[in-house]
């Protein structure tokens, strides 16, 4: 069964290839009007999930993306850049999109493939048949191991998590090649599924039979394929008898974190020489800086276990200053429920610390709030006049790494971090395909909100190019409210009061706790201490949402309501847009996601989220271009600025170099799409810049 779909455009003018799982559609032009006619998938030489043939002349996406051609085998042929013409002779091709969905079409020459500053376009020398394929970047663990809270029943359930890798060569460094790990949940015995097995790697990692060591090294584990033993020491150990200690320096996890993040990052470099061979700007610096005479090709042809003795005797240091922006650190208390959460962050390649204790700390937020309170700054919630904080939860600050993100997997609520449960993890993977449009719902439940109110209505579904349907609310009752919170919704936004009972409504108050189910997927909780509330619907079936936890003053909860809006209709996950929010009020440090942050509500039209900062140098633009993950463009994805000139592509996330820009090039950056740009220290968006004469 396949949730992929390529149909025709309403007008007849193309076709539309619809993800129903993953909610994602992008539109694919034609010359003229055309009926796809539904073919073999294999007619396709890479994986698909659903194939059409359809006759014309020329097929057009409405966006420049990464582009590849290979031959009838499927072995590259050119990768093409932003603004080529590349002119392909007779012969059979296949043209890989990296769209919102994945996209192979099988073409014949001649033809030329042309990449402009906001399209992407083949064009034949007549009317042609092409075969459209569509594969779905949805991943779901292949089946569940159960374990018991046996440390060494732990290691072994560990080490069957690299059984969903799709490949074992360095290509495994690209997240569409990892595959999802199967899932794990608490038993009564041990019990691996037929049909996993531990990939023959040569790879095993020894160590101390405990449960914080084997957390630590979940996706170390996963990563390297490898098997997971007790032993006396922690080491990683090869067939060929190699072996490298984890117990450096600054002690285990650090190494393990350390390895992990080295190993990648020379995968990531070395995989260049590959199927995919692309100017990585990477690859360049570290050319250009490490001393050791690295032979990428050499290296590539070798198996796991070779390049692993090869790569870890280069000095971490070397490459580390070179290396990605690691997109997520996660602290894992080690306890046995904490088992359950291991598989979905080694599918984020997340560096996993346990942390050494509880430290119970006051939001830098509080102070503010109450002062503007005691000053008559209204807030968002009467239960800050009344009950004080009897439902505030004990509060924890996780150490700050340097990574994007970081996670709290445990008891109590993180500060300037995401909670993380295995609940959300287990209900992403009871999402079901849903038909029509994404569904976005506002309440407002308070008349003094409305500037909120009306901001959201405006930005929510303000993209001609994507399906959404707002419906937005106001003065609900608890029964009315209680109809939207258990409706099949993609994304809930509520502006109002929140008190220790639960939603603050025209008749009373709703509690999320006495809810059975929900339908929604994301929200957003814009309220004061809407934490409680938040956990209860994640329990009750949301994958993530934003919460607070503390009274917000109502100024501030407004432009970070109106900051959210406008990043997670720009294609940010929950957890990038509240990173980037957090800084446009000084209750910002309030808000955290919980559940799954990787939920997004949109598809960036560049595919990967970007915040641009720019600052004017006379006649020129300084540009600098952060970009950020997604669910589906995780740790060793790679991103092109659509800029003349600039061909070599960069992992993600983290900060490209700075681009000097004319106003004229300036000008064409910011037409590409509708995305976030800081300027002089104001968050604005592209489409609303308008430059000075």
């Amino acid at each position: 069964m396949t949730f992929v779909a390529v149909e025709p455009l309403p007008a007849g003018d193309g076709v539309r290839i619809t993800d129903s799982i993953e909610r994602r559609q992008c539109d694919l032009a034609t010359a003229t009007s055309v009926e796809p006619r539904s073919v073999s998938p294999h007619r396709i030489a890479l994986p698909v999930d659903a194939a059409a043939a359809l006759t014309t002349s020329a097929v057009s996406l409405p966006q420049v993306v990464a582009t590849y051609v290979r031959d009838p085998d499927g072995a590259l042929v050119h990768e093409v850049t932003h603004f080529e013409d590349r002119t392909l002779p007779a012969g059979v091709y296949h043209v890989e999109l990296s769209a919102p969905v994945k996209l192979y079409l099988r073409v014949e020459g001649p033809c030329t493939v042309h990449l402009d500053d906001g399209s992407t376009t083949i064009e034949f020398d007549r009317e042609r048949e092409v075969i459209v394929g569509a594969r779905s970047y949805h991943e779901r663990p292949a089946a569940t191991i159960t374990t018991t809270d046996d440390p060494e029943d732990v290691m072994t359930a560990i080490s069957y998590l690299g059984s969903a890798l799709k490949t074992t060569t360095c290509e495994r460094s690209f997240p569409t090649l990892r595959g999802h790990p199967p899932a794990i949940e608490l038993g009564d015995e041990l019990s691996i599924p037929d049909g996993l097995s531990v990939p023959e790697t040569g790879v095993t990692l020894e160590l101390p039979p405990s449960l914080s060591a084997a957390f630590v090294a979940a996706p170390l584990a996963y990563y390297l394929g490898a098997r997971v033993v007790p032993g006396d020491e922690p080491r990683l150990v090869t067939d060929d008898g190699f072996a490298y200690p984890l117990d450096g320096p600054d002690g285990y996890e650090r190494e393990v974190e350390r390895v992990l993040k080295h190993v990648f990052f020379l995968d990531c470099l070395v995989r260049t020489e590959g199927i995919y061979p692309v100017d990585l700007a990477e690859r360049r610096i570290v050319e250009r800086h490490l001393d050791a005479d690295l032979d990428f090709a050499a290296l590539y042809d070798r198996p796991l276990a070779e390049q692993l003795e090869s790569y870890l005797s280069v000095p971490f240091e070397a490459l580390a200053p070179h290396a990605p922006t690691w997109k997520q650190t996660a602290h894992v208390e080690p306890i046995p429920s904490g088992v359950e959460a291991l598989p979905f962050l080694a599918d984020d390649l997340a560096v996993i610390r346990t942390p050494a204790g509880h430290t119970p700390v006051a939001t830098a937020a509080s102070a503010e709030s109450i002062e503007m309170f005691m000053r008559g700054e209204p807030v968002r919630g009467e239960a800050a006049r009344t009950t004080g904080n009897a439902a505030r939860p004990r509060l924890v600050r996780p150490a700050k790494t340097d990574s994007l993100e970081e996670v709290w997997v445990g008891t109590d609520a993180p500060v300037g971090a995401t909670k993380a449960s295995p609940t959300a993890f287990r209900n992403r993977l009871e999402q079901r395909p849903k038909s029509g449009d994404l569904s976005i719902v506002v309440v407002c439940n308070d008349e003094s909100m409305l500037d909120e109110h009306d901001d959201a209505r405006g930005v929510y579904g303000s993209r001609a190019n994507l399906p959404f349907d707002v419906t937005v609310y106001r003065d609900l009752t608890t029964d009315r409210l209680r109809l939207v919170l258990e409706s099949e919704i993609d994304y809930f936004h509520y502006i109002g009061h929140i008190e220790d009972g639960g939603f603050q409504c025209s008749d009373g108050l709703l509690d999320a706790r006495t809810l059975d189910a929900v339908g929604m997927n994301a929200f957003f909780l814009n309220a004061c201490a809407s934490y409680e509330q938040g956990m209860a619907l994640i329990d009750a079936g949301a994958i993530g949402g934003v919460a607070t936890l503390d009274p917000v003053i109502n100024t501030g909860a407004t432009a970070v309501g109106r900051t959210m809006a406008r990043l997670l209709n720009s294609g940010f996950t929950l957890r990038a847009a509240l990173d980037v929010a957090r800084e446009e009020s000084v209750v910002g440090g309030q808000y955290l996601v919980v559940g799954d942050g990787n939920v997004d509500i949109a598809h960036a039209e560049s595919l990967v989220p970007v915040l641009s900062t720019v600052e004017s140098a006379g006649d020129r633009y300084e540009v600098t271009i952060r970009t950020y993950p997604t669910g589906s463009a995780g740790m060793g994805t790679t991103f092109t600025p659509a800029m003349k000139g600039y061909e070599t592509c960069s992992l993600i996330p983290g900060e490209l170099r700075t681009f000097s820009l004319t106003r004229e090039e300036f000008e064409a950056f910011l037409s590409l799409d509708d995305s976030p740009v800081r300027l002089d220290g104001r968050l604005i968006w592209s489409s609303s810049l308008v430059l000075d004469d």
